[in-house]
Protein backbone atom coordinates (compact mmCIF):
# COMPACT_ATOMS: atom_id res chain seq x y z
CA UNK A 1 0.00 0.00 0.00
CA UNK A 2 1.68 3.36 -1.08
CA UNK A 3 2.35 5.72 1.49
CA UNK A 4 -0.70 8.57 1.32
CA UNK A 5 0.37 12.41 0.33
CA UNK A 6 -0.53 14.80 3.42
CA UNK A 7 -3.82 16.23 3.21
CA UNK A 8 -4.27 19.75 1.69
CA UNK A 9 -6.71 22.05 1.66
CA UNK A 10 -5.85 23.47 -1.52
CA UNK A 11 -7.17 21.12 -4.44
CA UNK A 12 -4.36 21.15 -7.40
CA UNK A 13 -5.68 20.95 -10.53
CA UNK A 14 -2.82 19.02 -12.27
CA UNK A 15 -2.20 16.39 -14.90
CA UNK A 16 0.56 14.10 -14.48
CA UNK A 17 2.53 12.65 -17.11
CA UNK A 18 5.24 9.58 -17.06
CA UNK A 19 8.16 9.35 -19.20
CA UNK A 20 8.05 5.57 -20.03
CA UNK A 21 9.75 6.05 -23.62
CA UNK A 22 13.24 5.91 -23.44
CA UNK A 23 15.65 2.78 -25.49
CA UNK A 24 17.30 2.11 -21.91
CA UNK A 25 20.40 1.64 -23.48
CA UNK A 26 22.75 1.41 -20.36
CA UNK A 27 19.69 -1.27 -19.22
CA UNK A 28 20.38 -3.38 -22.17
CA UNK A 29 17.59 -1.54 -24.06
CA UNK A 30 14.62 -3.51 -22.28
CA UNK A 31 11.92 -1.49 -21.89
CA UNK A 32 13.21 -0.07 -17.95
CA UNK A 33 9.45 0.12 -16.64
CA UNK A 34 8.58 -2.89 -16.71
CA UNK A 35 12.11 -4.14 -14.75
CA UNK A 36 11.11 -4.96 -11.44
CA UNK A 37 12.46 -3.50 -8.40
CA UNK A 38 10.70 -5.26 -4.80
CA UNK A 39 7.91 -7.08 -6.68
CA UNK A 40 6.49 -4.44 -8.83
CA UNK A 41 7.23 -3.15 -12.16
CA UNK A 42 9.47 0.32 -11.73
CA UNK A 43 6.14 1.92 -13.86
CA UNK A 44 3.60 0.99 -11.17
CA UNK A 45 5.80 2.24 -8.20
CA UNK A 46 5.82 5.45 -10.25
CA UNK A 47 1.98 5.62 -10.88
CA UNK A 48 1.66 4.53 -7.07
CA UNK A 49 3.37 8.05 -5.64
CA UNK A 50 1.77 10.12 -8.69
CA UNK A 51 -1.38 9.14 -9.36
CA UNK A 52 -2.81 10.41 -5.54
CA UNK A 53 -1.57 14.06 -6.67
CA UNK A 54 -3.19 14.64 -9.68
CA UNK A 55 -6.01 14.49 -11.74
CA UNK A 56 -5.36 12.43 -14.45
CA UNK A 57 -2.53 10.68 -15.61
CA UNK A 58 -0.59 10.27 -18.88
CA UNK A 59 2.20 7.44 -19.72
CA UNK A 60 4.60 8.48 -22.47
CA UNK A 61 5.43 5.09 -23.95
CA UNK A 62 7.23 3.74 -27.51
CA UNK A 63 6.75 -0.06 -27.41
CA UNK A 64 4.74 -2.34 -24.88
CA UNK A 65 1.77 0.39 -25.55
CA UNK A 66 -0.93 -3.07 -24.66
CA UNK A 67 0.94 -3.24 -20.94
CA UNK A 68 0.80 -0.06 -20.71
CA UNK A 69 -2.51 0.38 -21.47
CA UNK A 70 -3.60 -2.26 -19.06
CA UNK A 71 -2.79 0.04 -16.64
CA UNK A 72 -5.80 1.88 -17.17
CA UNK A 73 -4.49 5.68 -17.52
CA UNK A 74 -4.22 7.03 -21.61
CA UNK A 75 -1.10 6.04 -23.28
CA UNK A 76 0.74 8.09 -25.93
CA UNK A 77 3.55 7.80 -28.42
CA UNK A 78 6.00 10.67 -29.07
CA UNK A 79 5.62 10.11 -32.95
CA UNK A 80 9.03 9.85 -33.58
CA UNK A 81 10.20 6.48 -35.09
CA UNK A 82 14.03 7.18 -33.60
CA UNK A 83 13.46 8.01 -30.64
CA UNK A 84 13.63 11.94 -30.34
CA UNK A 85 13.83 11.82 -26.20
CA UNK A 86 12.27 12.79 -23.37
CA UNK A 87 11.54 16.32 -25.18
CA UNK A 88 9.20 14.55 -27.18
CA UNK A 89 7.60 12.86 -24.97
CA UNK A 90 6.69 15.48 -22.81
CA UNK A 91 4.88 17.28 -25.70
CA UNK A 92 2.97 13.93 -26.70
CA UNK A 93 1.74 13.97 -22.81
CA UNK A 94 1.17 17.89 -22.37
CA UNK A 95 -1.26 17.82 -25.94
CA UNK A 96 -3.29 15.06 -24.73
CA UNK A 97 -3.15 16.50 -20.81
CA UNK A 98 -7.26 17.17 -18.83
CA UNK A 99 -5.05 20.37 -17.64
CA UNK A 100 -3.20 23.20 -18.21
CA UNK A 101 -0.53 22.14 -15.40
CA UNK A 102 0.91 18.82 -15.68
CA UNK A 103 3.54 17.59 -13.46
CA UNK A 104 6.16 15.07 -15.57
CA UNK A 105 8.58 12.37 -14.00
CA UNK A 106 10.48 9.26 -14.86
CA UNK A 107 9.04 6.15 -14.43
CA UNK A 108 12.62 4.81 -13.05
CA UNK A 109 12.42 6.83 -10.30
CA UNK A 110 10.66 4.73 -7.38
CA UNK A 111 11.24 6.97 -4.54
CA UNK A 112 9.58 10.03 -5.69
CA UNK A 113 8.19 12.00 -2.95
CA UNK A 114 4.24 12.03 -2.21
CA UNK A 115 3.79 15.54 -1.99
CA UNK A 116 6.27 16.50 -5.16
CA UNK A 117 2.99 18.41 -6.58
CA UNK A 118 2.59 20.61 -4.18
CA UNK A 119 6.39 21.40 -3.41
CA UNK A 120 6.91 22.58 -7.38
CA UNK A 121 3.41 24.38 -7.10
CA UNK A 122 4.77 27.48 -5.09
CA UNK A 123 7.42 28.15 -8.65
CA UNK A 124 3.54 28.28 -10.58
CA UNK A 125 2.38 31.81 -10.19
CA UNK A 126 6.12 32.93 -11.28
CA UNK A 127 6.81 31.02 -14.11
CA UNK A 128 5.19 28.66 -16.70
CA UNK A 129 8.24 25.74 -15.97
CA UNK A 130 9.01 24.79 -12.46
CA UNK A 131 12.10 22.64 -11.90
CA UNK A 132 13.79 20.90 -9.33
CA UNK A 133 17.43 20.99 -7.52
CA UNK A 134 17.30 17.36 -5.00
CA UNK A 135 20.29 19.40 -3.29
CA UNK A 136 22.90 18.04 -5.17
CA UNK A 137 22.17 18.76 -8.70
CA UNK A 138 19.37 20.10 -11.07
CA UNK A 139 16.81 17.36 -11.91
CA UNK A 140 15.44 18.11 -15.36
CA UNK A 141 13.16 15.35 -15.83
CA UNK A 142 11.10 16.00 -12.98
CA UNK A 143 9.02 19.20 -13.51
CA UNK A 144 5.54 21.15 -13.37
CA UNK A 145 4.89 22.17 -16.97
CA UNK A 146 2.15 25.03 -18.26
CA UNK A 147 0.46 23.99 -21.67
CA UNK A 148 1.12 27.51 -22.80
CA UNK A 149 4.87 26.28 -23.51
CA UNK A 150 3.75 23.22 -26.11
CA UNK A 151 4.72 25.26 -28.67
CA UNK A 152 8.35 25.90 -27.53
CA UNK A 153 8.88 22.32 -26.85
CA UNK A 154 7.75 21.86 -31.01
CA UNK A 155 9.81 24.02 -31.78
CA UNK A 156 13.13 22.32 -30.45
CA UNK A 157 11.90 19.47 -31.39
CA UNK A 158 11.45 20.90 -34.87
CA UNK A 159 15.29 21.87 -34.50
CA UNK A 160 16.07 18.44 -33.44
CA UNK A 161 17.19 19.65 -30.13
CA UNK A 162 17.44 16.80 -28.04
CA UNK A 163 18.58 18.22 -24.32
CA UNK A 164 15.60 19.34 -21.55
CA UNK A 165 18.12 21.32 -19.91
CA UNK A 166 19.06 23.29 -22.70
CA UNK A 167 15.50 23.72 -23.75
CA UNK A 168 14.35 24.34 -19.83
CA UNK A 169 16.92 27.26 -19.08
CA UNK A 170 15.89 29.27 -22.49
CA UNK A 171 11.96 29.36 -20.19
CA UNK A 172 13.00 31.30 -17.59
CA UNK A 173 12.64 28.77 -15.12
CA UNK A 174 11.87 28.38 -11.41
CA UNK A 175 13.80 26.42 -9.42
CA UNK A 176 12.47 24.83 -6.62
CA UNK A 177 15.25 23.11 -3.98
CA UNK A 178 14.14 19.98 -2.60
CA UNK A 179 17.16 18.55 -0.25
CA UNK A 180 16.12 14.73 -1.04
CA UNK A 181 18.38 13.53 -3.69
CA UNK A 182 17.69 9.70 -2.73
CA UNK A 183 13.95 10.31 -3.53
CA UNK A 184 15.65 11.28 -7.66
CA UNK A 185 17.50 8.39 -7.88
CA UNK A 186 17.42 6.57 -11.99
CA UNK A 187 18.16 3.34 -11.84
CA UNK A 188 20.01 3.33 -15.14
CA UNK A 189 21.48 -0.21 -14.93
CA UNK A 190 20.49 -3.30 -13.86
CA UNK A 191 23.20 -3.12 -11.00
CA UNK A 192 21.19 0.06 -9.80
CA UNK A 193 18.55 -1.94 -8.94
CA UNK A 194 20.16 -3.17 -5.67
CA UNK A 195 19.78 0.15 -4.05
Amino acid sequence: MPDQPPFSPVHLSCSGIILAGGQATRMGGIDKGWVEWHGEPLIQHVINRIAPQVDDLVISANRSLDRYQALGHTVVTDQNEDYAGPLAGIAAGLAVCRHDWALVVACDSPRLPIDLLSQLWIGSDKSHLVLLHDGKQLQPLFMLIHRQLLPSLQQAIARQQHKVGQWAHAQSPIIVHIHTPECFINLNTLADLDF
